[in-house]
């Protein structure tokens, strides 16, 4: 993009109408990083809590060296709750291992649901078997989307040992947890794994049952070197 269209995204990002702002910071997604960067971290601080989380959730995306300090910054002590979910969400985005620690720590500390959630999918994304502990405790927890989460990241990180403890989330009453089940077994070959699959594939959700069909498929696809079939 020309320097003439960068002032102008910059000068826009500027305007006393957050309309304004927040069209600046949508046309900075076809902006290279080390351009967006700098313009994204103008409005981290807006008054427009929807513009600010733009912002965090573009940091994300558009990843340079500034990007993981100011997330990290973000997630220990932003005192807007949805800021730091956003935060941690992001960091995910970044998938950067150095975050493994202050994603365990927002998780184990924060008081919201909200961010805990971010934090352990996150910790999915970023694929360290040392999120096994967490997310085993997650499941434990009382807020059924931490449930969701915790499966979900216990899948990406393909951890074979905790196949007992989210296959009692077969019968669960929210069908997005079957769901996230049913995905997470997709990347956990065993027979065990199998034998749920087969049995996800008939429930009476549409969902669950699709999604079951599909990790059984990958299964299917990898049997041949993991003898499970």
């Amino acid at each position: 993009m020309s320097q003439l269209n960068l002032e102008q995204i910059s000068s826009q990002l500027d305007s006393e109408n957050s309309k304004d702002r927040m069209l600046a910071l949508a046309a900075l997604r076809d902006i290279p990083a080390e351009q967006a960067v700098p313009l994204i971290k103008k409005v981290l601080t807006d008054k427009n809590l929807q513009i600010r989380s733009m912002a965090v959730f573009a940091l994300g995306i558009k990843s340079t060296a500034d990007c993981y300090p100011i997330l990290i910054d973000l997630l220990a002590s932003d005192p807007d709750y949805g800021i730091r979910a956003d935060a941690a969400g992001a960091l995910g985005y970044l998938e950067d291992p150095r975050a493994f620690e202050p994603l365990s720590r927002a998780f184990y500390e924060d008081t919201d649901w909200l961010v805990r959630f971010s934090a352990a999918v996150s910790l999915g994304n970023l694929k360290d078997p040392r999120a096994h502990d967490l997310l085993i405790q997650a499941l434990d927890s009382e807020e059924v989307v931490l449930h969701q989460a915790a499966i979900a990241a216990l899948g990406e990180i393909k951890d074979l040992s905790a196949v007992d403890a989210i296959l009692r989330f077969a019968q669960a009453e929210d069908w997005l947890v079957r769901q996230r089940l049913a995905e997470a077994l997709g990347n956990l070959p065993t027979a065990k794994s199998l034998s749920a699959l087969q049995y996800l594939e008939k429930d009476s959700h549409p969902n669950v049952s699709a999604a079951a069909s599909i990790a059984l498929k990958r299964l299917a696809d990898s049997a041949q070197d993991l003898n499970i079939y």
